[in-house]
């Protein structure tokens, strides 16, 4: 009998994990294109993200009632409790990486319609740094790999820094084009979204670490690279 509830337990334990990753590869192909959007400016492509939101929205709530009946049918302990912990709160994450690219689509949906300037602010190597965060973060949970979440963790000031950099420009280009403030504070917002995309890959990677440690690194103060 309990090798039985046992076997069905890791059997449920195995279906979340593949739910969770399947969820991400979803997120992952939005931030994709919520990227693409901003390099190419193409208002298609953020409608796009926009009309599928729903999806993840669903993915999301389904997956955490599951992980909430193994909890209550199983009650585990140990290293699956913690993967249940953790599993419930990337899966949190992995939904409001999915609202991020809603936002930077709404941006883009704006810019898109709007006169363009000679300034624009050059988002890829932001754009590429936040979605290989997401990559690294998901690939340390399939790995269980403690030193590529880790790696996540430390890339976060990168991003912080690209969007000092993108607010102190788009200021002063505020300042040169007073009737232009609607568009660039729309482009700045781009940054903010981004940032935000990367706090929430940043979550994930600490969660890994939680699961294989059993540490709790989140507010911790971090080595300086």
């Amino acid at each position: 009998m309990k090798k039985r509830i046992r076997k069905q337990f890791t059997k449920e334990l195995e279906n979340i994990k593949k739910r969770i990753l399947a969820l991400g590869a979803m997120v992952e192909e939005r931030v994709q294109i919520a990227i693409k959007a901003i390099d190419t400016n193409d208002s298609d492509l953020a409608q796009q993200i926009i009309k599928t939101d729903y999806e993840i929205d669903e993915t999301e709530v389904e997956l955490e009632e599951e992980c909430l009946k193994v909890l209550a049918l199983h009650q585990p302990m140990a290293i699956d409790l913690r993967f249940i912990i953790a599993a419930i709160k990337i899966n949190a994450e992995l939904e409001r990486i999915g609202d991020q690219a809603v936002n930077i689509a709404e941006r883009v949906g704006v810019t898109a319609k709007r006169e363009q300037l000679d300034f624009y602010f050059d988002y890829s190597s932001m754009g590429e740094k936040a979605q290989a965060m997401l990559k690294m973060s998901l690939d340390a949970l399939i790995q269980l790999d403690y030193d590529l979440a880790f790696k996540v963790v430390m890339m976060d000031d990168e991003v912080d820094k690209i969007k000092e950099e993108a607010y102190d420009k788009i200021k002063k280009a505020m300042g040169e084009n007073p009737d232009k403030i609607g568009y660039l504070i729309n482009l700045f917002l781009i940054s903010r979204h981004l940032e935000r995309l990367a706090d929430h890959a940043t979550n994930i990677a600490e969660q890994v670490v939680y699961l294989v440690e059993g540490e709790i690194i989140r507010h911790a103060p971090y080595p300086q690279a």
